[in-house]
Protein backbone atom coordinates (compact mmCIF):
# COMPACT_ATOMS: atom_id res chain seq x y z
CA UNK A 1 0.00 0.00 0.00
CA UNK A 2 1.26 3.45 -0.69
CA UNK A 3 1.81 5.10 3.02
CA UNK A 4 -0.91 8.08 1.91
CA UNK A 5 -4.28 7.19 -0.15
CA UNK A 6 -6.35 9.89 -1.10
CA UNK A 7 -10.44 9.60 -0.21
CA UNK A 8 -12.61 11.50 -2.69
CA UNK A 9 -16.31 11.52 -0.68
CA UNK A 10 -15.72 12.77 2.79
CA UNK A 11 -15.28 12.00 6.81
CA UNK A 12 -18.27 9.82 7.64
CA UNK A 13 -20.14 9.99 10.91
CA UNK A 14 -17.94 11.61 13.22
CA UNK A 15 -19.92 11.57 16.55
CA UNK A 16 -18.48 13.54 19.79
CA UNK A 17 -19.72 12.75 23.30
CA UNK A 18 -18.86 14.75 26.30
CA UNK A 19 -18.55 13.60 29.64
CA UNK A 20 -17.65 16.63 32.22
CA UNK A 21 -17.38 15.79 35.98
CA UNK A 22 -20.30 18.28 36.55
CA UNK A 23 -23.03 20.29 34.68
CA UNK A 24 -21.02 22.45 32.46
CA UNK A 25 -21.46 24.79 29.90
CA UNK A 26 -19.28 23.77 26.71
CA UNK A 27 -18.56 25.15 23.65
CA UNK A 28 -16.96 23.00 20.21
CA UNK A 29 -16.03 23.99 17.26
CA UNK A 30 -14.48 22.01 14.31
CA UNK A 31 -11.59 23.48 11.51
CA UNK A 32 -12.01 21.17 8.75
CA UNK A 33 -8.44 21.79 6.23
CA UNK A 34 -8.54 18.99 4.25
CA UNK A 35 -12.78 18.82 3.83
CA UNK A 36 -16.22 20.39 3.69
CA UNK A 37 -18.79 20.65 6.36
CA UNK A 38 -21.98 18.72 4.75
CA UNK A 39 -24.39 18.52 7.56
CA UNK A 40 -24.33 18.91 11.56
CA UNK A 41 -26.74 17.70 14.23
CA UNK A 42 -27.98 19.75 15.81
CA UNK A 43 -27.10 22.82 14.02
CA UNK A 44 -23.58 23.74 14.28
CA UNK A 45 -23.94 27.54 13.41
CA UNK A 46 -20.96 28.93 14.84
CA UNK A 47 -19.69 26.41 16.68
CA UNK A 48 -21.95 24.19 19.20
CA UNK A 49 -23.15 25.65 22.75
CA UNK A 50 -24.15 23.07 24.70
CA UNK A 51 -24.78 22.50 28.20
CA UNK A 52 -23.13 19.11 29.08
CA UNK A 53 -23.65 16.10 31.76
CA UNK A 54 -21.91 13.72 33.37
CA UNK A 55 -24.02 11.09 32.10
CA UNK A 56 -23.22 12.12 28.58
CA UNK A 57 -26.96 14.26 28.00
CA UNK A 58 -26.09 17.19 26.00
CA UNK A 59 -28.92 20.13 25.79
CA UNK A 60 -28.13 22.50 22.72
CA UNK A 61 -28.47 25.84 23.66
CA UNK A 62 -30.03 27.07 20.25
CA UNK A 63 -32.92 24.90 20.26
CA UNK A 64 -33.33 23.59 23.44
CA UNK A 65 -32.97 20.08 22.37
CA UNK A 66 -31.80 17.17 24.16
CA UNK A 67 -29.05 15.27 22.39
CA UNK A 68 -26.70 11.97 22.94
CA UNK A 69 -23.42 13.03 21.02
CA UNK A 70 -23.10 16.13 18.64
CA UNK A 71 -22.69 14.52 14.82
CA UNK A 72 -21.02 16.29 11.92
CA UNK A 73 -20.34 14.70 8.28
CA UNK A 74 -18.20 16.36 5.46
CA UNK A 75 -18.28 16.22 1.91
CA UNK A 76 -15.24 17.05 -0.73
CA UNK A 77 -12.08 15.64 1.50
CA UNK A 78 -8.74 16.07 -0.07
CA UNK A 79 -7.17 14.09 3.80
CA UNK A 80 -4.51 11.98 3.06
CA UNK A 81 -4.17 8.79 5.29
CA UNK A 82 -1.37 7.24 6.43
CA UNK A 83 -2.12 3.48 5.31
CA UNK A 84 1.31 2.01 6.14
CA UNK A 85 0.10 0.30 9.49
CA UNK A 86 -2.73 -1.74 9.51
CA UNK A 87 -4.78 -4.68 9.91
CA UNK A 88 -6.60 -7.50 7.53
CA UNK A 89 -9.91 -8.46 8.48
CA UNK A 90 -12.39 -10.85 7.10
CA UNK A 91 -16.19 -9.62 6.69
CA UNK A 92 -16.91 -12.48 9.71
CA UNK A 93 -14.15 -11.32 11.80
CA UNK A 94 -15.20 -7.86 11.72
CA UNK A 95 -17.47 -8.02 14.60
CA UNK A 96 -15.06 -9.59 16.94
CA UNK A 97 -11.81 -7.03 15.91
CA UNK A 98 -14.07 -3.95 15.93
CA UNK A 99 -15.19 -4.74 19.68
CA UNK A 100 -11.61 -5.90 20.96
CA UNK A 101 -9.87 -2.84 18.55
CA UNK A 102 -12.17 0.18 19.86
CA UNK A 103 -12.28 -1.16 23.73
CA UNK A 104 -7.98 -1.04 23.61
CA UNK A 105 -8.73 2.37 22.11
CA UNK A 106 -10.85 3.94 24.48
CA UNK A 107 -14.38 3.38 23.54
CA UNK A 108 -17.28 2.70 26.36
CA UNK A 109 -19.50 0.09 25.71
CA UNK A 110 -21.73 1.90 24.18
CA UNK A 111 -19.84 4.42 21.99
CA UNK A 112 -18.37 1.07 21.20
CA UNK A 113 -21.75 -0.39 19.94
CA UNK A 114 -23.32 2.78 18.23
CA UNK A 115 -19.51 2.62 16.01
CA UNK A 116 -20.22 -1.04 15.04
CA UNK A 117 -24.10 -0.76 14.52
CA UNK A 118 -23.09 1.81 11.95
CA UNK A 119 -19.51 0.51 10.18
CA UNK A 120 -20.19 -3.21 10.76
CA UNK A 121 -23.15 -3.62 7.95
CA UNK A 122 -21.33 -1.19 5.14
CA UNK A 123 -17.94 -3.46 6.53
CA UNK A 124 -19.17 -6.25 6.02
CA UNK A 125 -20.16 -6.05 2.16
CA UNK A 126 -16.49 -6.92 2.00
CA UNK A 127 -15.03 -9.98 1.78
CA UNK A 128 -11.89 -8.37 3.38
CA UNK A 129 -11.11 -4.72 4.50
CA UNK A 130 -7.23 -3.24 5.64
CA UNK A 131 -8.23 -1.32 8.49
CA UNK A 132 -6.47 1.67 9.99
CA UNK A 133 -7.01 3.97 12.74
CA UNK A 134 -5.85 7.37 11.66
CA UNK A 135 -4.65 9.70 14.52
CA UNK A 136 -2.19 12.31 12.94
CA UNK A 137 -3.77 12.83 9.56
CA UNK A 138 -7.17 12.91 11.19
CA UNK A 139 -6.36 15.32 13.84
CA UNK A 140 -4.48 17.69 11.65
CA UNK A 141 -7.54 17.65 8.95
CA UNK A 142 -10.25 18.32 11.07
CA UNK A 143 -9.05 20.44 14.32
CA UNK A 144 -11.44 20.26 17.26
CA UNK A 145 -11.37 22.76 19.86
CA UNK A 146 -13.80 22.25 23.20
CA UNK A 147 -13.87 24.86 25.57
CA UNK A 148 -13.27 24.17 28.29
CA UNK A 149 -10.53 22.16 27.44
CA UNK A 150 -11.11 18.09 27.96
CA UNK A 151 -9.00 16.69 30.62
CA UNK A 152 -9.41 13.86 28.57
CA UNK A 153 -9.87 14.08 24.44
CA UNK A 154 -10.08 10.41 22.74
CA UNK A 155 -10.57 10.89 18.79
CA UNK A 156 -11.09 7.26 16.69
CA UNK A 157 -10.71 8.06 13.53
CA UNK A 158 -10.74 4.37 11.32
CA UNK A 159 -10.09 4.29 7.67
CA UNK A 160 -10.65 1.03 5.61
CA UNK A 161 -10.27 -0.16 2.23
CA UNK A 162 -11.90 -3.17 1.02
CA UNK A 163 -9.70 -6.25 -0.24
CA UNK A 164 -11.13 -9.05 -2.50
CA UNK A 165 -7.76 -11.26 -0.87
CA UNK A 166 -5.81 -10.88 2.61
CA UNK A 167 -2.36 -9.12 2.36
CA UNK A 168 0.15 -9.17 4.84
CA UNK A 169 -0.12 -6.15 6.55
CA UNK A 170 2.26 -4.29 9.35
CA UNK A 171 -0.05 -4.09 12.47
CA UNK A 172 0.43 -1.30 14.62
CA UNK A 173 0.36 -1.44 18.69
CA UNK A 174 -2.74 -0.27 19.76
CA UNK A 175 -2.60 1.94 23.34
CA UNK A 176 -5.26 2.54 25.90
CA UNK A 177 -5.77 6.51 27.09
CA UNK A 178 -6.82 6.65 30.43
CA UNK A 179 -10.14 8.37 31.27
CA UNK A 180 -10.07 10.82 33.86
CA UNK A 181 -11.71 14.37 34.65
CA UNK A 182 -13.81 15.76 31.51
CA UNK A 183 -13.59 13.62 29.03
CA UNK A 184 -14.57 14.10 25.39
CA UNK A 185 -15.15 11.41 23.03
CA UNK A 186 -14.87 11.41 19.02
CA UNK A 187 -15.31 8.63 16.62
CA UNK A 188 -15.89 8.41 12.95
CA UNK A 189 -14.54 6.63 9.91
CA UNK A 190 -14.36 6.67 6.09
CA UNK A 191 -13.62 4.50 3.15
CA UNK A 192 -10.99 4.55 1.27
CA UNK A 193 -11.31 4.81 -2.66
Amino acid sequence: FKNYVQFSGGMGKPVIYLYPTKKTDVHAELKLLTSDLYVTYPNYGDGWNVTAYPNGKIVNKADGGTYDYLFWESINSRTHYDMSEGFCVSAEDTEAFLREKLEILGLSERERNEFIVYWLPIMKENRYNYVTFQTDCYTEAAQLTITPKPDTLIRVYMAFLPLDEPVKTNEPVLTTPERKGFTAVEWGGCEVK
